[in-house]
């Protein structure tokens, strides 16, 4: 399995390595510009080392990289957020090392950054779009009753990525629902009218689209599982498809692969209803919850 920091650390070093080439320096050429020996370069750019931020803005300098949201977004791969205490760069979740598997970890620091986000979910609501009751619910099922403060952090960790939802470059998400997902229920009537409820709120922003595969739609090509492929902002080159798994996530980024499932995914999107009718059908159900 290809696991979240490898694949960073390949994407970060492809674009690197890209943005070398457009100056017309060779690798030798540009470790000669910071001082390095050529390996460090190869090895960046082949994605077999990590890289700190300091050394991703070195070369970003000596590339005359000046556009700042590119800059971010390659010091984001690089694990590149808040400072913490020793003045390292940690994204919010660095707070939640001891708790969370790193495979979570970094699916989250990939979350962060995207932005556009499409996902297809077969029984539970998206992690984005659950309400804490719901999300709780979730939890204790997925873990088999863990004790309480553990569910609340995870709760409060999920609750927290929902923040990509908000500001002013939220990210733009666009969620296929098998019908199972609203009719399936989770922790107990009033949880899934709550719920319910809530998908209705967040579809009413201007950059969620809901859509429901309602069960009269048959069989398709999402009844093999749930994925969620991620985006980023001008570089197509970064995007990546999750898998999730009971005890892991496996990260495809080859290019067949994304085209394989962005195909996919269009497929289900045009056999499901309009997100104007899914809220409609969010809204029946919910009247007679």
């Amino acid at each position: 399995m290809r696991y979240g920091p490898a694949v960073r650390r390949r994407k970060l070093g492809a674009e690197l390595r890209r943005q070398r080439e457009l100056t017309g320096m060779t690798s030798r050429e540009a470790a000669c510009a910071v001082g390095w020996h050529q390996s460090k370069v190869s090895r960046i750019e082949t994605g077999s080392s990590g890289v700190k931020p300091a050394d991703v803005t070195r070369l970003l300098d000596v590339y005359r990289v000046s556009d700042p949201e590119l800059r971010a977004l390659l010091g984001a791969l690089c694990g590149a957020g808040s400072k913490d205490a020793e003045g390292s760069r940690r994204g919010w979740w660095y707070a939640y090392r001891d708790l969370l598997p790193s495979a979570y970890l970094d699916f989250i620091s990939l979350e962060s950054e995207a932005s556009h986000a499409r996902t297809l979910e077969t029984t539970v609501v998206p992690g984005l779009l659950q309400t804490p009751d719901y999300a709780r619910a979730v939890t204790r099922a997925a873990l088999g009753e863990p004790p309480a403060r553990q569910v609340e952090e995870l709760v409060r960790v999920r609750m927290a990525r929902q923040a990509v939802l908000g500001g002013s470059r939220p990210l733009q998400l666009c969620a296929v629902l098998d019908e199972a997902v609203l009719r399936h229920e989770v922790g107990s009537p009033e949880v899934m009218a709550g719920q319910l409820r809530h998908l209705l709120e967040r579809g009413s922003l201007p950059h969620v689209r809901l859509h429901v595969l309602p069960f009269t739609s048959g069989n398709h090509i999402g009844i093999t599982g749930p994925f969620v492929i991620f985006s980023f902002p001008r570089i197509a080159d970064l995007d990546v498809v999750v898998l999730d798994h009971l005890t892991s996530s496996l990260y495809l980024e080859r290019k067949e692969d994304l085209r394989a499932y962005a195909s996919a995914f269009t497929t289900l999107r045009a056999h499901a209803l309009s997100h104007e009718k899914t809220l409609e059908y969010i809204a029946g159900i919910s009247d007679g919850a």
